[in-house]
């Protein structure tokens, strides 16, 4: 019985997504725009916001816009659950054995993986309490091997889907991912906090 509104940067998930609302009768209840978070308008208030895979992409920079935006966008009471990947210590300039400087070549250009500390920081200067942080580390090392496993069993159907170039820079992406997780070098952090007031 909820209303939601999702948003994306990627023109192909916002297709793929609009056809699953059409699909299920949901296109009285659900939008899925293609927009930046920052262009939406403050007057739409929202009671809980997910934000999922996304922070990692902002930075250490502009993590105070961020989270200064998300709260204003939320009603007073409001619950932000704030879900990505952050580094495993707090002084990783760089992943092990290059694995960083290929993801950002490659992968994910102008990524920032931070500790989960300035992250938290960052949410309570924009006046975020709080309530729960969860790591799901272990996890998601399992996801990335099912992932890289599933990809592995289906080589030739993914070579018709892309180059040679990117379909090797993703084996190499999701099999090193799993290892950095593997080892502690990357985290997922999961972080429910709420809008006071």
């Amino acid at each position: 019985g909820v209303r939601a509104t999702g948003i994306t940067l990627s023109k192909h998930q916002h297709r793929h997504v609009n056809a699953l609302i059409a699909a299920r009768g949901l296109g009285s209840r659900v939008t899925m725009r293609l927009m930046d978070y920052r262009e939406l308008p403050e007057h739409e208030r929202f009671d809980k916001i997910a934000s999922i895979g996304m922070f990692e992409h902002v930075g250490r920079a502009r993590l105070p816009t961020y989270f200064r935006k998300l709260w204003r966008l939320l009603e007073p009471g409001g619950l932000l659950m704030n879900h990505g990947i952050t580094a495993g210590g707090t002084k990783n300039r760089e992943l092990g054995a290059g694995i960083g400087d290929f993801i950002e070549r490659h992968i994910f250009p102008g990524g920032e993986l931070l500790h989960v500390a300035p992250v938290l920081e960052a949410m309570a200067d924009a006046g975020w309490e709080m309530l729960d942080v969860e790591n799901l580390r272990p996890h998601y090392g399992k996801t990335l091997w099912a992932w890289s496993d599933a990809l592995e069993a289906r080589l030739d159907d993914a070579r018709l889907l892309t180059t040679d170039g990117t379909l090797r820079a993703w084996r190499l992406y999701l099999a090193g991912s799993a290892m950095a997780f593997e080892r502690g070098w990357l985290c997922l952090h999961q972080v429910l906090a709420a809008r006071a007031g």
